[in-house]
């Protein structure tokens, strides 16, 4: 078996972990093509009923948010809806290929950006909801395409640019080519668990972040909050890895529990563009500010989106001597760098994060504290000098992170 066709196979039968007569969607971009097809022979060699394909363009999408009629973007096509949700809906495995190049959308109008997305938002809304309760399984990988890689290494011919990114990927996703990366992840999701456990254990009231950039931010954590990581599991008890490569730990904040001030430690892309430089202020929950150097117009469109997008969903650690950190790459691909480097994420909660909250409604996780949004949008703050300090409810003051790595 070749090193990309041992790639497919992890994802395919460890990362959807699709089943015999199992539908899978492959969401890929066209210049991924010939990789998604060896993630569709993957998928029936290992008893998948269809393989359905949805393809993406970076031109075309970049065509369409610049040139596209204005009302374009205040609607969602229903076939589109009918796709999600019907697909979702009879229990499909979703597998969605993430390359695109970092500034596709440079130049374009936040306005539109944030009309499509809420469009989509409401059309799509039971394929999310089934998406983040792990009703089905899901995986997001990347492969590297030219314009991707000629951004993480602008000092390369392009050939030797993918080679890098493609080097720097299969290192950070555990394949050598010997054909052993499975048993390699098995290892590192039980290193990832025992993680899980003791935190677990440790029945946290709060999080306090510091550090030398000006981060001073204090997370309270809902009663019942539950710590996760590596592999979920779906309702149905199937195990899956909804990210490749997977290195964090993480929980989701109480709503309304934040306070402070926290300084992002890499860029963002998001929405096609690069965000950079940016800090914001926090007040009993609430995104009240945010200040970039680059691409501040948009950090705000992501933030106003709905209400929830102002507030906070997912609190992640990840050790500064992760071995994508150790990388020492900017990817700007948030699937890599938010594996180098502890992080937060404005938006959405997963409903594993506390007790039974996959069975819950929608208004019932909201009153057991946790945030609800069409958004979920992940940025960085882990340094080599980050504390972390937690509180117990019993109130014990216990180091959760010294000078970037875990104390536990």
């Amino acid at each position: 078996m070749g090193i990309f066709a041992e790639y497919a196979q992890l994802l395919v039968e460890v990362g959807v972990n699709i089943q015999p007569g199992q539908n899978l969607v492959i969401n890929s971009p066209v210049d991924c093509a010939w990789f998604a097809r060896l993630c569709a022979k993957a998928a029936y060699a290992a008893g998948c009923r269809e393989v359905i394909m949805k393809w993406g363009d970076d031109e075309l999408a970049r065509e369409r948010f610049l040139h596209a009629r204005d009302d374009v973007f205040d609607a969602f096509p229903d076939w589109q809806a009918a796709f999600h949700n019907g697909y979702a809906r009879e229990g499909a495995a979703f597998l969605n290929i993430s390359a695109t190049n970092p500034e596709n959308l440079l130049g374009v109008d936040p306005d539109r950006l944030v009309r499509a997305q809420r469009s989509a938002g409401a059309a799509i809304q039971e394929y999310r909801n089934l998406q983040m309760s792990n009703a089905v399984p899901w995986c997001v990988a990347s492969i590297p395409i030219p314009s991707w890689a000629s951004k993480v290494f602008p000092d390369c011919p392009g050939e030797e640019a993918m080679e890098k990114l493609w080097d720097a990927i299969f290192q950070a996703i555990r394949i050598t080519g010997d054909g052993g990366a499975v048993a390699r992840w098995r290892q590192h999701l039980d290193t990832l668990a025992a993680r899980v456990e003791k935190l677990n254990s440790l029945r946290l009231e709060s999080l306090r972040f510091t550090n030398s950039l000006g981060t001073d931010l204090t997370i309270r954590l809902p009663e019942d909050h539950l710590w996760a990581g590596g592999g979920s599991k779906t309702l149905s008890g199937v195990p899956f890895i909804a990210n490749i490569p997977t290195e964090e730990i993480f929980t989701a904040p109480l709503r309304d529990g934040v306070d402070g001030v926290v300084y992002a430690s890499m860029p963002l892309v998001h929405n096609g563009s690069v965000i950079d430089g940016f800090h914001m202020e926090v007040k009993a929950g609430k995104i009240a500010a945010v200040h970039a150097k680059t691409g501040e117009d948009v950090l705000k469109a992501a933030i106003s989106l709905d209400e929830g997008a102002s507030r906070f969903g997912e609190v992640a650690l990840v050790p500064y001597e992760s071995p994508i950190s150790r990388q020492g790459l900017l990817y700007y691909n948030t699937l890599f760098d938010e594996n180098a480097s502890c992080h937060l994420a404005f938006g959405e909660a997963y409903p594993e994060c506390i007790r039974d909250g996959a069975r819950l409604s929608e208004d019932e996780r909201k009153a057991r504290g946790l945030n609800t949004s069409i958004t979920h949008v992940d940025f960085m703050v882990g340094t080599a000098d980050l504390d972390i300090w937690g509180r117990t409810r019993d109130g014990q003051e216990v180091p959760v992170f010294q000078k970037g790595n875990f104390a536990l």
